[in-house]
């Protein structure tokens, strides 16, 4: 039952460290967890749990405000109240089927609602413009792509229960919107208020609008009795270098660059140690460092588009608990280093000076269930 735990803590962990990919503000990275937290001894997991099913849900939860250019928070924004404020809920839906005791086969769905509030979007930043500091709001709500992938652990547990490594290899499908709209308020020559309806920002939107591909890994080794050292983490590519969303539907000209919505790749990995509570059977505490981002320009395809590239470092502590046949984690990732870095377009302006920013959360809070059937 041991090995049984620690396995059920991989499906459901991986499971948590796509739910907790979700963008972490501006920097849209879409739908990750552990990799094995607890203690096992014993292959009777193996034995029993070919041709099983298992449920996953996970669920996370980000308020992002504070913007970054590079690594340096542009602290007046917040001074001013022209931050722009990201509001995710994000439920990630998933089947796994093991089909051998070292094969698996998962589906992932996630489900979106997203609220973002700004200044500069409706009225603009600017006091002559907005003297009310007038805050207006977009959202969108919706499934994301969903993800079908395999793995394969490289170790018969069998033999061999105190530590693995499986490698997977997976495909994302468009199918999230990647053009949901929201009314813009703007104002005429008298300074009446009128409505533009056009692409919402790039970091609510549902999808990317590419087919994607991802290579994923995870794994574990047993330290002591009740210490386990984990890790997990995927990197997705992205071939198509942009969508068919214009972003400024209304604009005269289009941008050769920036005009279109960007399809880009995106990472995350985490490592951790995880402790069991022998007092409370089950019951294992985690602590671990997490990265997650998108870079700059695509390993595949074109990098034109508009993106916000960056990364997040965070340190995550978590709780991971099992009895019988369900499973569940929560972990509350903080944020210890943010950096919004150069986009394509911004490595084109020939003086070097062009570096946009981005807004990312201080924290978030993930949970992942799963039942084995």
């Amino acid at each position: 039952m041991k090995l049984f735990y620690r396995l059920s803590m991989a499906f459901l962990c991986l499971s948590l460290l796509y739910t907790q990919a979700l963008a972490q503000g501006c920097v849209a990275v879409r739908h990750m967890g552990c990799a094995v937290p607890g203690n096992a001894t014993s292959a009777d997991f193996f034995k029993q749990r070919t041709g099983q099913w298992q449920v996953n849900m996970g669920y996370r939860y980000f308020r992002s405000f504070r913007h970054f250019k590079g690594d340096v928070e542009q602290k007046e924004r917040l001074e001013q109240n022209t931050e722009v404020i990201n509001i995710s809920h994000a439920l990630d839906l998933g089947i796994t089927y093991l089909a051998t005791p070292r094969l698996s086969f998962s589906v992932n769905l996630p489900i979106q609602y997203n609220d973002r509030s700004s200044l500069y979007e409706h009225y603009g930043n600017a006091v002559t413009a907005n003297p009310e500091h007038k805050r207006f709001r977009t959202g969108s709500q919706g499934i994301g792509d969903v993800r079908f992938s395999g793995s394969y652990w490289l170790v018969d547990p069998a033999k061999f229960s105190k530590a693995n490594l499986a490698l997977g290899v997976g495909v994302k499908l468009p199918t999230g919107n990647p053009g949901v709209t929201g009314d813009f308020h703007k104002l005429d020559k008298e300074k009446r208020d009128y409505i533009v309806n056009k692409p919402v920002d790039q970091s609510i939107q549902l999808g990317d609008g590419g087919v994607g591909f991802s290579v994923e890994g995870q794994g574990y080794a047993q330290l002591t009795g009740g210490l386990t050292a984990y890790f997990s983490g995927y990197y997705l590519f992205n071939p198509r270098e942009t969508n068919n969303v214009l972003r400024n539907p209304e604009a005269t000209t289009i941008d050769l660059v920036t005009g279109y919505f960007s399809v880009a790749d995106q990472f995350a990995a985490r490592v951790g140690l995880s402790q069991s509570i022998s007092v409370i059977p089950g019951l294992a505490v985690m602590l671990g460092g997490r990265v997650e981002g998108i870079p700059s320009s695509d390993v595949f395809g074109g990098s034109k588009g508009f993106r916000r590239p960056g990364y997040i470092v965070a340190v995550e502590p978590g709780l991971a608990y099992m009895r019988g046949k369900f499973s569940a984690t929560a972990t509350v990732p903080v944020a210890l280093y943010r950096n919004r870095i150069k986009s394509y377009s911004d490595k084109l302006d020939p003086l070097g000076v062009r570096h946009g920013d981005a807004a990312f959360a201080d924290y978030s809070v993930s949970v992942s269930l799963s039942r084995w059937f």
